[in-house]
């Protein structure tokens, strides 16, 4: 592989307590209790679309609310162990490295950019950047383009179905992360990376 494109929560971070604990307590508050399992079903999907699947009353109150909630769970997010030193692997051995989100930019700064992972790549493309959220595959479709990468050399690292479906609809590779301990259930991805060094080792002669 010459191009290795990451999600990032689930994936690159931790941050489902962050914004699922969020959600929860916005809901909560909102006379909507919600389970925990339930909300989990939509992470990794774009905000707004989480929470039109989840039927969720005075949505633009609550995308607003949400958002400012996470900052009260923020110390729950880390980057997941032997990522960055995976990162730095790859790119020493020329591989272009780039992020596809559908954190909006705003997340984008608070998550990424303040903790410094921003750095280890050469392009990031935003919810803002394309008009389809995943599973659409929009935004691996342009950060290809933007690379000038080959499909057949792309691999998108990911951590759900939404994930898989937006690769496979890029005709690029999948990958999962599974270094996130949260497979869903029924979900059998072609490539499982059971830790970040297996970007290097399963992908070496590649």
């Amino acid at each position: 592989m010459q191009t290795y494109i990451f999600d990032i929560d689930g994936t690159l971070m931790d941050t489902e307590a962050m914004y699922m604990r969020a959600l929860q307590a916005v809901l909560k508050e909102q006379g909507d209790p919600r389970p925990y399992a339930d909300l989990t079903a939509t992470f990794g999907i774009p905000s707004r679309d989480a929470l039109e699947d989840l039927h969720v009353t005075d949505l633009e109150d609550v995308l607003v609310a949400w958002g400012e909630r996470t900052a009260a769970y923020r110390e729950t997010v880390h980057v997941y162990p032997g990522v960055l030193a995976a990162l730095d692997q790859l790119r020493k051995r020329g591989a272009q490295l780039a992020i596809m989100t559908s954190k909006r930019q705003f997340e984008y700064e608070h998550d990424v950019v303040a903790s410094g992972l921003a750095d280890h790549f050469s392009l990031a493309i935003v919810a803002e950047d394309v008009q389809h959220g995943k599973p659409a595959p929009d935004g691996i479709n342009l950060a290809v383009e933007r690379l000038n990468a080959d499909p057949a050399t792309t691999i998108y690292i990911g951590d759900t179905h939404f994930d898989q479906e937006a690769a496979q609809a890029a005709n690029v590779a999948f990958g999962y992360a599974a270094w996130n301990d949260r497979q869903p259930r029924g979900f059998t991805p072609a490539i499982s990376l059971a830790s970040p060094r297996e970007l290097i080792t399963k992908f070496a002669a590649n």
